[in-house]
């Protein structure tokens, strides 16, 4: 798989609009929609989840089904993907990029490249590929 790719998946959707369990950035993508986008560009053919709420879940739940399908990774590379605990009983995800994040922004309701390592404490980050 490749982290490059997936980068430049993120990278392009920047400015979608944001929908919660969105996953065409046509239509709209939420956090899960950006790392869905950048996997599936990155060679992932495994199953997204969705019908999930927009608060609450479980994060070892999460990093479990992550570690099923990518390698833990440090979050510092393009294309990794992180987990984030961006607010009380809130997760989120976006993907490292060459100097900065792309996630998708409920409160901007868009995609954004975020400048700068990630906002809000890192709880887990899994690479796409070896590039």
């Amino acid at each position: 798989m490749s982290g490059a790719a997936g980068a430049a998946a993120a990278l392009a959707a920047v400015g979608a609009r944001f929908r919660l369990h969105g996953r065409d950035p046509a239509s709209g993508l939420d956090c899960v929609g950006v790392a869905a986008l950048a996997v599936r560009a990155g060679g992932f053919r495994g199953s997204v989840p969705s019908g999930y709420a927009i608060r609450g879940g479980d994060p070892a739940a999460l990093a479990a089904r992550f570690d099923t399908a990518l390698a833990a990774a440090d979050g510092t590379r393009p294309g990794d993907i992180v987990l984030m605990r961006s607010g009380p009983a809130q997760l989120h995800l976006g993907v490292i990029v060459a100097g900065g994040m792309v996630h998708a922004d409920a409160g901007l309701r868009r995609v954004v490249l975020r400048p700068g390592p990630p906002a809000w404490p890192v709880i887990g980050a899994w690479r796409l590929g070896e590039d």
